[in-house]
C-alpha cells in the first residue's frame, strides 16, 4: 500500500469517527460539562501512552510553546462545550453543517490580523455559505422533533466554529512541535480547566456511561489524533481538505438514521451550501480570476 492510499484510508477512517461522535455525546447520557471534562480525562490518558510510546515525551519544549498551546487548549475545550451543547438544540446535522463554516472564520481572522486579501472568490464562497446560514436559520423545526431551543443551538454551534479557528491560529504557532504533544497538552488543560466544574461527587453509575465517555476519549480523541496527524503527513492538503467533509456527512447520516431526524428541504439546502462553499474554500476552487488558497486542517475537531 502506498503512501497516498493509506493516508487516504487514515485520513477517511479519522473523518469517519468524528462523524460519530454526537451520537455518543447524546447516548452517554451527561451533561455536556461532564462530557467535556471525561472526554479530555480519558483523551490525555491516551496520548499520554501515545506520546511515551512514540518517544516523545523526551522532547524538552519552552515554556513559550507551552504556553501557546495551553492558550489553543483553552479554545478548543471551549470548542467542545459549545459544539456538544448545540447537538440537543439544532440536532446533530444542523450543528454540524453549522461547524463547518470554520474555514470562513480563518478567513476573517487571516484579514484582520495577518493583512491576508480577500479575493472575489473568497467573498463568492463566505456570500453563499452566508445564504445556507440564512436557510438553516429561518427554517422552523417540527415541534418535539428538534431540541430546546434551536436558534441558540445554531449559534453555539457558530460559536464553537469560531473557537476552532481560534485554536487554529494558535497552532500555527507551535510549527514544528510534535502534533501528539499539543494535543496532549490541550486536553490536560481541559481536566484542570473543567474539574471545578465537573459533577465528580455523583459519578456515572451505569458501565453503558463510561463506555461512551470512554469512547470519546479513546477513540474520538486518540485514536483519531493518530488516523489524522498520520495521514496530514501522507496527503497533499488538497487531498486533506476533500477528504474532510466525510466528517459532515457521517454525521448527517447517523443523525437521521440512529436519531430519525428529518432535515426540511430548506433546511438540507442550507446545509448542501454552507459544505459546497467550505468544500471550495479549503480546496481552493476559483470562480474568478486569482490565484486559488488552500485552507488545511488544523487542531482536533
Amino acid at each position: 500500500m502506498n503512501e497516498t492510499v493509506r493516508g487516504t484510508v487514515e485520513m477517511s477512517a479519522a473523518m469517519a469517527i468524528l462523524g460519530t461522535i454526537g451520537w455518543f455525546v447524546v447516548l452517554s447520557g451527561q451533561p455536556i460539562m461532564d462530557v467535556v471534562f471525561w472526554r479530555c480525562a480519558f483523551g490525555a490518558l491516551t496520548l499520554l501512552i501515545i506520546c511515551a510510546g512514540l518517544g516523545l515525551l523526551r522532547n524538552r519544549l519552552s515554556l513559550r510553546i507551552i504556553g501557546i498551546a495551553a492558550l489553543g487548549g483553552v479554545a478548543i475545550v471551549v470548542n467542545w462545550l459549545l459544539l456538544f451543547s448545540a447537538f440537543s438544540r439544532a440536532s446533530i446535522s444542523i450543528a454540524t453543517a453549522v461547524y463547518n463554516t470554520q474555514p470562513f472564520m480563518l478567513v476573517g481572522f487571516g484579514a484582520l490580523f495577518f493583512a491576508e486579501r480577500l479575493t472575489l472568490t473568497k467573498l463568492t464562497w463566505l456570500a453563499i455559505a452566508f445564504a445556507g446560514m440564512v436557510l438553516i436559520v429561518q427554517s422552523a423545526p417540527d415541534a418535539g422533533d428538534i431540541g430546546t431551543d434551536y436558534f441558540t443551538g445554531i449559534v453555539m454551534a457558530l460559536g464553537a466554529a469560531f473557537f476552532w479557528a481560534v485554536a487554529a491560529i494558535v497552532t500555527k504557532k507551535l510549527k514544528g512541535t510534535p502534533p501528539h504533544l499539543i494535543a496532549l497538552i490541550q486536553v490536560c488543560v481541559g481536566v484542570v480547566m473543567l474539574a471545578p466544574f465537573a459533577n465528580l461527587a455523583e459519578l456515572p453509575a451505569d458501565a453503558w456511561s463510561w463506555t461512551m465517555l470512554a469512547t470519546l476519549g479513546i477513540v474520538h480523541t486518540g485514536l483519531m489524533y493518530i488516523l489524522m496527524y498520520g495521514a496530514i503527513q501522507k496527503l497533499p492538503t488538497h487531498l486533506q481538505g476533500s477528504l474532510s467533509f466525510i466528517y459532515p456527512v457521517v454525521a448527517i447520516l447517523v443523525d437521521v438514521v440512529a436519531f430519525g431526524h428529518r432535515l426540511h428541504l430548506s433546511q438540507v439546502v442550507g446545509a448542501t451550501a454552507i459544505l459546497i462553499a467550505a468544500t471550495g474554500m479549503n480546496l481552493g476552487w476559483t470562480l474568478w480570476k486569482g490565484k486559488p488558497s488552500v485552507a488545511s486542517p488544523h487542531p482536533i475537531k
